[in-house]
Parts: structure tokens; sequence; C-alpha cells
């Protein structure tokens, strides 16, 4: 049995609107290039058409990574978990670093929605396995790569 990787309703949404813009739009566009590269005859010699291929090539790649990912989801609606104030998948945490005060906002979600510079973490992640099951005010110890950083949870959010 292939194993199930977790994703929020919102990275879904997303990988099908991609995939929907691979086949409407890009799809199309790359056939269109093919057929008209090879109007122009030699096509050992034709560097659009090796071009068209290539591109094409990229795209179908893409597309079946998408297909795949999305095939093998288990996807999680968060608004639909009761809220217990616990750090699960799908929650979005405000932390407080306690050595320098700054104030962080994540959310935890699937390995392939991750994107630390939107504030969005894999589930995998050392933080969020630091994080999850702890609640609102917990004091978290993080290792970081620049050591170990202590962390109050100030709000868990069911977004």
């Amino acid at each position: 049995m292939m194993q199930k990787f977790p994703m929020t309703v919102e990275g879904a949404e997303a990988l099908k609107a991609e995939i929907h813009e691979l086949k409407s739009v890009q799809r199309p566009a790359i056939i269109a290039a093919i057929a008209e590269a090879r109007e122009h005859g030699d096509l050992k010699e034709n560097a659009e058409y090796h071009a068209a291929r290539e591109q094409q090539g990229f795209v179908e790649a893409r597309l079946a990574d998408y297909e795949a990912r999305l095939s093998n989801a288990q996807i999680i609606d968060v608004k639909a978990i009761e809220p217990t104030g616990k750090v699960i998948f799908g929650t979005t945490i405000t932390l407080l670093n306690l050595d320098s005060d700054d104030e962080v906002t994540y959310r935890i979600v699937g390995e392939h929605e991750a994107n630390v510079k939107k504030g969005l973490l894999s589930v995998t992640s050392p933080i969020a396995r630091a994080l999850i099951g702890k609640e609102e005010g917990e004091e978290v110890r993080i290792e970081t790569p620049g050591g170990v950083q202590l962390y109050e949870i100030l709000t868990v959010e069911h977004l």
C-alpha cells in the first residue's frame, strides 16, 4: 500500500490549479509551438523544435509529479478539526523567541507545501516536530543550526 502524505486543503487546491494551468495553458501552447516548428522543415537543425520538445518534456514531468503528489495526499481540513489548543498538522502557531523577543508565525503543512519564507513549515521539520502536541503558553526548546532556541507558544490557531 502506498503511504499517504498529509496536505492542507489549500495545498491541494494550489496543486489542482497548477495541474489545470499545465494541462489547459502550457501543454496546448507547446503542442502549437512544436507543430509550427515542424513546418520549418529539417528537424535536425531546428532549434525551435528542439526547445519546444525539451519544454514539453519538462511540463509533462512536472504534471506527472504534481498528479502523483495529489494522488498520494491525505488532505486534512484543519477547520473541521475541533480546536484543542494543541499544535497539530495545519495549525498556525505564533512563537515568541525568549532570547531575542522576536515573534514568528508558522503554519505546519505537508512536505510539498513547505516554504519557510512564507511561514509554511514542513510537518517533518525539526521545528514542527518540536512543536506538535504542545499547547499555548508552553515553552519549547528547539534545536537549530545556530544552537538551542527557547520559544514560548503565544497562540495556536485553526485557520
